[in-house]
């Protein structure tokens, strides 16, 4: 008997290995031929891996990756990778770089990433939403971010600056040190949880309120689902592997409800984006500042959107709100600290404005022009978003490159990479604002610098997130110096598991009175 069980354990083994075997065989000799075979550059692809072993180790992040593979193959117009079995494009000129994203938009309109409406109703927001319902939402909700409105909810985040300027002031007396990082992103989180949420959390003085610790719950790093959601997010769905958590879910969901319900009930109007949200769920449109007409795209369709569709943008604004401008004052902040020149500049041009216009005023902030330099110079270093992703919705050819790029490929645009290219970019790793002269923007192409993406599917919270970090900006240096604190990485370290361009160790620098 023992004899009969040992013959079938080595059959079995026996199997194991030649399906094993056969595996390796048909990925190494088929499936990574296939840009080879197309005469499509490629670095070589490692079994089972692809070129996904570095994020899959945890050695560098998919964007850290993405930018490796640009810049060793920057020199061909795009670049076959494969993610894990799956082939994917990485398109590296520029002019191609145009045609994905606004020439034939059409084509490349969805990102491929995870979204499942039905069983996770909180990932139907605008970053992730495919095709017509997009177009749908996108058209909805754009009149929501015009200078007018921006100008009505300047007010929440004027306000909160303020509050952020008198926590700090006691660090900076006692000249102490502060981590920048968690600091803004209780800043984010307080405008976001008022301007989209009706919230007053409070979290600056707080930092143990519940939507803080929501969006930490949110932003914790998550591998796997985040290496999913990119290359295979037809198994996230299939599977039902959630991509936010329940209790995140159900707080957020909860929280958008009871502050719609509230403002209906009582017949509360705040020029907010909250509003906004709710004149799309009752009428089907926002109105302009005048109040009394229609956006031309709005007009044609007065379409009502539900609650759910509601609470899934108004969760993606917080999302982009929280870790965008939180991100882009942090390390705009490190950057400072280092350069003490660029930061005496800023700061005497900051105050010089602000008295000019007696205070922080919407025109003020615009009137800037270095500070949005500077601000134009850390989103080139340190892209929130390291990467853009596409799909191909019909077979279609790349201009010069003598290759037709098939139906559902993949579309990677390596934004980190292009922001690092010294061939663009001398010496990249230098903070220098004044890459964004006039100048020097002429003489780049437009599509080499791409924090909030480019065409019709750009980021719509663009103008939002740069008001936002530039107030935040305003209130701190305006008052304060920041230096080096101890143990600051010097340079950064990133965040090897989060897709999002964070510091793995935080940035603490030493604040000061000014």
């Amino acid at each position: 008997m023992a004899l009969y069980s040992s013959y079938f354990l080595l059959e079995f083994l026996g199997i194991i290995i030649a399906i094993a075997i056969s595996a390796y065989v048909y990925m190494k000799y088929v499936i990574f031929n296939y840009w080879s075979s197309r005469n499509v550059t490629s670095p070589k692809p490692i079994v089972p891996f692809g070129n996904m072993k570095p994020v899959v180790t945890g050695k560098r992040s998919i964007g850290e990756m993405f930018h490796d593979i640009y810049l060793e193959f920057k020199k061909s117009p795009i670049i076959g990778v494969y993610m894990f079995h799956r082939p994917s494009l990485v398109v590296a000129d520029p002019e191609l770089v145009r045609f994905v994203l606004t020439k034939e938009f059409a084509h490349f309109h969805d990102r491929g990433v995870y979204c499942d409406e039905k069983s996770e109703p909180l990932s139907g927001h605008l970053f992730s939403l495919p095709g017509a319902k997009w177009k749908f939402l996108r058209n909805k909700f754009t009149p929501t971010f015009t200078s007018s409105k921006m100008k009505q909810m300047f007010f929440t985040v004027k306000e909160t600056s303020e509050r952020l300027a008198a926590v700090v002031e006691k660090t900076a007396q006692n000249s102490e040190v502060i981590e920048i990082k968690d600091l803004m992103a209780r800043f984010s989180t307080d405008v976001i949880a008022s301007v989209a949420f009706a919230i007053n959390c409070n979290s600056l003085e707080n930092p143990t309120a519940e939507f803080l610790v929501m969006g930490r719950k949110f932003f914790e790093p998550k591998l796997f689902t985040a290496v999913l959601s990119f290359t295979f997010p037809y198994l996230l769905q299939v599977l039902k592997i959630p991509t936010i958590d329940h209790d995140t879910t159900k707080f957020f969901t909860r929280a958008f409800k009871e502050a719609v319900d509230y403002r209906i009930a009582n017949n509360v109007v705040r020029k907010d984006f909250l509003d906004s949200v709710i004149q799309l769920m009752n009428k089907g449109f926002v109105k302009n500042k005048d109040e009394d007409k229609l956006s031309s795209e709005t007009e044609i369709d007065n379409r009502k959107i539900t609650m759910d569709e509601g609470a899934a943008q108004a969760f993606v604004f917080w999302i982009g709100g929280f870790d965008t401008s939180s991100s882009t004052v942090t390390h705009c902040l490190y950057e400072l600290a280092l350069n003490q020149d660029l930061q005496d500049k800023v700061a005497k041009e900051i105050i010089s404005v602000l008295e000019e216009y007696g205070g922080v005023t919407y025109e003020s902030v615009n009137a800037m022009s270095y500070l949005a330099k500077v601000v134009s110079e850390t989103l080139r270093k340190y892209p929130v978003v390291p990467i853009l992703t596409r799909e191909c919705d019909e077979d279609i050819e790349m201009p010069g490159t003598g290759y037709r790029v098939t139906k559902g490929t993949p579309i990677v645009i390596p934004v980190l990479g292009l922001h690092s290219n010294p061939d663009i970019y001398p010496d990249p790793e230098k903070f220098d604002p004044e890459r964004f002269n006039e100048e020097n923007i002429a003489k780049r192409h437009q599509y080499t610098y791409l924090p909030f993406g480019e065409g019709p599917r750009n980021c719509i919270g663009m103008r939002f997130g740069l008001v936002q970090s530039k107030v935040g900006l305003i209130s701190l240096l305006s008052k304060y110096r920041f230096t080096p604190g101890p143990n600051l990485d010097v340079p950064l370290i990133m965040d090897k598991v989060n897709f999002v361009q964070v510091a793995a160790n935080g940035v603490t620098l030493r604040v000061q009175m000014r």
